[in-house]
């Protein structure tokens, strides 16, 4: 459906003669998106023993897409020289997104690093490029015990947010994603009352892309931040309802990637035209990443 569901729209667009973006935005779609960039993998996309899954850069501070790409790329490698230094030639493998993947074990070595490799490409950490985590939580919660296992730790819901707050204070994190167990709505509703004044806290395995359980975090305050990911909900029309959901709330929409991608660039077009202003698709590495960046940069020159 989701294969059927894109194709009839780029069909569409090729008929009326317009790029995609812009048959699903109209001529007032112009806004290109913030990259969140995976640099590190952990969890289920490494095979290091990082517990949190992603930890991103986010080049805020540029007033160009192609700036803040270039500001990234230099960063990515930067920090492959500098993991070979400190780990050796093994810490440059990469995971599923394109991202290292290092013999680290605990956040903060993963973070350190790319504050390091910001400051050693020449960009300041915060004011040009902030951080951001995915800590899929989910995968880090004993429903039966009711604790998340950390880094060797057994915390508690409480001891979790605690965690993010120290987290924040220490590093220039603009986004968390599913910091805390996918049904725990209540929860999240406590962290965002907490953090959500300086970071997105944003809702992916929480939400999965559905309507219903979004309306469920709008009327809870869960989040201010959802993941959207066209073959989670299934359609193009239903992606589109949420992020207009998402919109009409006040949460931010982020445009997203699977793990398992191809090297298709929809998604690209997706963020301009419905104008989200960040979009989640991978380090910039890989064919199945650098597609939909190559395709952004089209787009930027398109709108020029």
């Amino acid at each position: 459906i989701v294969a059927t569901s894109l194709a009839v729209a780029k069909a569409a667009a090729a008929t009326y003669e317009i790029p995609l973006f812009m048959y699903l935005g109209g001529y007032a779609a112009d806004t290109m998106p913030v990259p969140m960039l995976n640099i590190i993998n952990g969890g289920v996309h490494a095979g290091n023993k990082l517990d949190f899954q992603e930890f991103m850069i986010v080049p805020a501070g540029f007033n160009s897409f192609s700036e803040a790409l270039r500001a990234s790329v230099e960063v990515y490698h930067t920090l492959k020289a500098l993991l070979k230094e400190r780990y050796g030639a093994s810490a440059i493998n990469v995971g599923d997104e394109g991202g290292f993947a290092p013999p680290m074990e605990r956040a903060s070595e993963a973070l350190d690093a790319l504050v390091d490799a910001i400051k050693r490409a020449g960009y300041k950490p915060g004011s040009d490029i902030a951080l951001a985590i995915d800590a899929a939580s989910s995968r880090l919660y004993s429903e039966e015990k009711r604790v998340y296992r950390v880094e060797g730790r057994e915390l508690t819901r409480e001891e979790m947010i605690d965690l993010y707050e120290q987290l924040v204070d220490q590093y220039p994190i603009v986004s968390i994603e599913d910091p805390l167990y996918e049904e725990d709505f209540e929860g999240f509703t406590e962290l965002t009352r907490r953090l959500g004044n300086k970071v997105l806290i944003v809702g992916d395995d929480l939400y999965v892309t559905n309507p219903a359980r979004l309306a469920k975090g709008i009327e809870l305050k869960s989040t201010n931040a959802i993941l959207v990911k066209v073959n989670q909900v299934g359609t193009l029309t239903e992606t589109i309802d949420v992020v207009k959901m998402a919109h009409r709330s006040g949460l931010k929409a982020i445009i997203s990637h699977r793990s398992g991608e191809t090297e298709d660039t929809a998604i690209a077009d997706l963020a301009v035209g419905l104008s989200t202003g960040l979009i989640k698709t991978g380090a910039p590495a890989r064919g199945e990443r650098t597609a939909k960046y190559n395709r952004l940069l089209e787009i930027e020159r398109l709108l020029e």
